[in-house]
């Protein structure tokens, strides 16, 4: 079955419409967050009946396109791997991604010490926003599947190791820019408590290298990447990741569309090397992958634009 095309299975259409509407929420909460949200509150926007869509648009917007992201790989998946497979990766990779946040958030591992805001709404266990670990199972779909396109492949558990930390390294890249948008633009999703790091935690990882962000995040962010892509590896393997998505176009967009809003927002607010490094960090993987699905595609005799 030929994978040059975002819908090769009759699924992958329904997929494929979640993922606009994800794409299509990003650009409208973007263009919002450069615009409208990013100076003083304008006057066209203060009568009753736009204030009621702004108050709803800031409520739902964030949390309704990470659900339709979600929503878009549960179904891009499933027929790839079958409906059980497809979701076990969702419980697992989002439950140990929940695990993971809320060690951050009560005892300061592995990220340091924060806590979130209101603005992504409900709160599990008071303390983690429920769109937080759902995004992190789509976000590493999309790595894993960069891996199937880009490295060696077979079952073996060197390779799944390696799959892991190449995958976690893409995942780590989406919160270059993200982690500036969301802790410095007003208001912010969640806040650093930089002082109440553990004492033995080694002092380089406690300083606010970026932005007012200590270096723990990332280290954070990367052993958690790892750990769940290895986890996700031991339900799915690499060859049947390679064998049904890797020439898919679906990971790509999706993985790209997570990109725009903090670019975006932050280059509109001066975060000039968040900018720089952020479109460095996620552009790299994009790059990659797209030059690997080229060559694969003419090497099929397909055309490499729609591959």
């Amino acid at each position: 079955m030929s994978q040059t095309r975002l819908d090769d299975y009759p699924l992958d259409r329904v997929a494929q419409g979640f993922l606009w509407g994800h794409l299509a929420l990003i650009a409208f909460a973007t263009a919002a967050m450069v615009t409208i949200l990013a100076g003083e509150f304008p006057v066209w926007m203060q009568g009753p009946y736009t204030a009621k869509v702004y108050a709803l648009g800031w409520k739902y917007s964030g949390q309704v396109y990470i659900l339709l992201g979600t929503a878009a790989v549960l179904l891009h998946s499933a027929p790839r791997f079958g409906w059980g497979k497809a979701l076990a990766l969702f419980v697992v990779a989002s439950g140990v991604a929940l695990l993971s946040e809320l060690g951050g958030t009560n005892i300061g591992f592995p990220f340091g010490p924060y806590h979130y805001t209101e603005m992504l709404g409900y709160r599990i266990a008071g303390d983690v926003p429920y769109p937080i670990p759902i995004s992190w199972y789509y976000m590493l779909y999309c790595c894993l599947v960069f891996c199937a396109r880009l490295m060696t492949t077979d079952d073996s558990s060197a390779t799944k190791w390696r799959w892991a930390l190449v995958a976690g390294a893409f995942l780590t890249a989406w919160d270059v820019p993200m982690e500036v948008q969301m802790t410095n633009v007003q208001p912010p999703h969640w806040v650093w408590e930089l002082e109440n790091f553990a004492a033995w935690v080694p002092t380089f990882l406690k300083a606010p290298i970026f932005y007012g962000m200590p270096l723990s995040n990332w280290v954070g962010w990367y052993i958690t990447g790892v750990v769940v892509s290895r986890l996700m590896l031991m339900l799915v393997p690499p060859t049947k990741w390679k064998e049904t998505t890797a020439l898919t176009a679906f990971p790509l967009i999706l993985y790209a569309t997570n990109g725009i809003m903090p670019i975006a927002t932050v280059a509109r607010h001066g975060y000039w090397w968040a900018v720089v490094f952020g479109v460095l960090a996620m552009g790299a993987p994009l790059w990659l992958v797209l030059r690997a699905r080229k060559r694969a595609g003419a090497a099929l005799g397909a055309n490499p634009a729609t591959a």
